[in-house]
């Protein structure tokens, strides 16, 4: 009767710690051979899906690591997170460049501006006390008058003359009302004329006239500011109206009396901006929209404001007022 070794165990570690079992004669044999066999892969059933938290499920895969997100907004100083500048790549707000310089911006800070503060310049000197000449020295002090209405300051430094702020695009969609296709060829058309991302709007009362009732999604907006201001109006003045036919230019006597000033596009106008020519077989046939486009300035009135974008090239129908 031959004599048998007990059996030995093995610690295993490739093998998801198991405790096996083996003879003492295929000790040596079977610990080389699992210390170079690769652990098998589980095989996943087709409707189960793979979770990243779970190595079990999927093999050697690994836990996803965590990554902060800055916030995006400043929540005030009591904050536990601050959100990075907007100049810091790491902030949400980030826009890279700018990679070319913008030609009416060039214009305004060279040409538009300087001539804008010598003509709203006050050519009045300083008031002088003449004790001799001066009848009120001899009256009694009275109060002054008050004034009938808050009078704007003059125009004097570099630092309150009439500038572009940002431009409001919007269009109001009625056909949106029985087909919602409308309101998404005016999103497309937006987004692709501004390049902003278009924010739709819902209507907030009903009106009978129109069959609007409230809660309805009926308009898109996008604001453009900086760079993309100026690239904007740009287009907008050298390529756009000047090919619109039958269109005098804009109302002399538009505005909000804060300058801000608006006026609207029809479908056949619209179709003229690059964006939307160079591709006009993509969207919808007879989807194209009107535009009512404001143009967002920093004068306090409206006249100021007519004078800076006739400086840039925008043409106007009649007398200001």
């Amino acid at each position: 009767m031959a004599h048998r070794t007990p059996p030995s165990f093995l610690w295993a570690p490739n093998t998801h710690h198991r405790l096996l079992l083996i003879p003492g004669n295929a000790f040596h044999q079977q610990s080389l051979k699992l210390s170079t066999t690769k652990p098998a892969l589980a095989r996943v059933p087709p409707g189960e899906k793979i979770s990243a938290s779970s190595p079990s499920k999927g093999g050697p895969r690994t836990r996803a690591k965590y990554q902060y997100r800055s916030p995006r907004y400043y929540r005030g100083r009591l904050a536990p997170n601050m959100p990075p500048p907007s100049a810091s790549p790491s902030s949400r707000l980030f826009v890279p460049g700018p990679f070319a310089a913008e030609r009416l911006e060039d214009h305004y800070w060279n040409t538009i501006a300087p001539d804008l503060q010598v003509l709203s310049y006050v050519h009045k000197q300083n008031p002088t006390f003449n004790i001799e000449k001066d009848y009120r020295q001899l009256t009694a002090l009275r109060l002054p008058p008050k004034p009938t209405r808050q009078q704007l300051p003059a125009l004097r430094t570099f630092r309150n003359i009439p500038r572009l702020m940002g431009i409001t695009v919007h269009s109001m969609v009625r056909g949106a009302l029985k087909d919602s296709a409308y309101l998404h060829a005016a999103g497309m058309v937006v987004q692709s004329i501004t390049g902003v991302r278009a924010t739709v709007h819902k209507s907030r009362e009903n009106i009978s006239m129109w069959e609007l009732r409230a809660g309805k999604w009926i308009s898109v907006t996008a604001q453009v500011k900086g760079r993309s201001a100026y690239r904007f109006l740009a287009q907008l003045i050298d390529v756009v109206l000047p090919r619109t036919k039958d269109w005098k230019g804009v109302a002399g006597g538009s505005g909000d009396s804060s300058g801000n000033i608006t006026f609207g596009m029809s479908p056949e106008a619209v179709s003229m901006f690059p964006e939307i020519e160079v591709n006009y077989d993509m969207y919808p046939p007879r989807m194209v929209p009107g535009l009512n486009i404001t143009i967002h300035t920093s004068a306090g009135n409206d006249v100021d404001a007519k004078i800076l974008l006739k400086a840039m090239g925008l043409p106007f129908d009649g007398n200001f007022r």
